[in-house]
């Protein structure tokens, strides 16, 4: 299989040094998988050009005593203590979760929130099969509804999940952090705030004069974490620019590949928000080293129907340019 025959969204990629493979991550899509229900499954490759038939490594159903059996969203897999740990949104729209009033913006959303939040599951193998770690409740808290939860593990060692706030219970969406046991087995205090949606300075620079451009709700989505040879932070995150005013005067725009950075390398920041790097209703997207050591973005383009796209990338001190798409590898669009 080749990356333009590949449903695949939200990818995230694990290059495994020992059998250098890359591991391909993405949601079950049981047309492919031919396994039933929600949950993950994975590409492998040994050139990122040509790929196996994905086989099913967590299946949400098959969790005992689990909270959730929907979503299964943005997988993604971290090697820590030499286990594996898999982590995916999932939700349940027969457990409701507090709805911020209307009028609170001034804007009248409907809106319906429900639990949503990154679950943990663990297994010896990159092939799985993967079990939930506790099956009863998503990590970070049960009441917030987030999603897209990745890890990081800080200089003194600490790992952290850091998730989105969905805009959908906070309108101004939000990225946040909260300290995980060392064995990942849950969290450790409360989640600390790192910044909103609307800190894009860019985000409205499109649209027309007159029309104002602090319209929310500001989506925050799909954080991944990278460390820079300079000692600072880098995120990859993903939003929806507002670019284009309809003759009712709604304000749309399309899913951008955005990143920020905390120079003091710290989890905690200060974030400092950088211009996009890939538009085109593109996003999701994560960073990867190759086996000759070329650093690589990840991500999936369009929104619907998404495929995956391949770019070489370049840091230059903690700022990450996008050198060319691998039309070779991704077939291009």
């Amino acid at each position: 299989m080749r990356l333009p025959d590949m449903p695949l969204h939200d990818p995230f990629i694990v290059a495994d040094q020992a059998t250098r493979t890359y591991y391909l991550y993405t949601s079950n899509e049981s047309s492919v998988s031919g396994v039933d229900g929600t949950g993950t499954m994975v590409y492998r490759s040994h050139d990122l050009r040509d790929w196996t038939s994905p086989v099913v490594v967590f299946r949400a159903a098959g969790q005992s005593g689990i909270w959730a059996t929907d979503g299964g969203w943005a997988p993604e897999v971290h090697e820590l203590g030499g286990r594996y740990y898999l982590f995916t949104t999932l939700h349940n729209e027969a457990r409701p979760l507090p709805v911020p009033p209307a009028d609170q913006w001034g804007t009248p959303f409907q809106l319906r929130n429900y639990m949503r939040g990154t679950i943990t599951a663990v297994s010896d193998s990159l092939l799985g099969p993967f079990t939930a770690v506790d099956p009863a409740r998503p990590t970070p808290p049960e009441n917030l509804m987030t999603l897209d939860g990745t890890l990081h593990v800080d200089p003194s060692g600490q790992p952290w999940m850091v998730y989105a706030h969905e805009w959908l219970q906070t309108i101004d969406g939000t990225m946040e952090a909260i300290r995980l046991a060392p064995d990942l087995s849950g969290t450790v205090g409360d989640p600390v705030f790192l910044f909103k949606g609307s800190d894009a300075f860019w985000l409205g620079e499109q649209i027309p004069a007159g029309v104002p451009n602090q319209l929310p709700p500001y989506i925050t989505d799909g954080p991944q974490l990278y460390n820079t040879p300079d000692g600072s932070l880098l995120m990859l995150w993903s939003t929806y620019e507002k670019n284009a005013v309809g003759k009712d005067g709604t304000v749309s725009g399309g899913y951008v590949q955005t990143c920020a950075v905390s120079e003091s390398g710290e989890i905690t920041g200060p974030w400092r928000q950088h211009r996009p790097l890939v538009r085109e209703d593109s996003g999701h997207g994560m960073l990867f080293h190759t086996f000759d050591d070329r650093l690589m973005m990840v991500l999936h383009r369009p929104f619907e129907n998404a495929r995956g796209k391949l770019y070489d990338m370049q840091l230059v001190g903690h700022e990450l340019r996008v050198l060319r798409q691998r039309t070779d590898l991704d077939g291009g669009g």
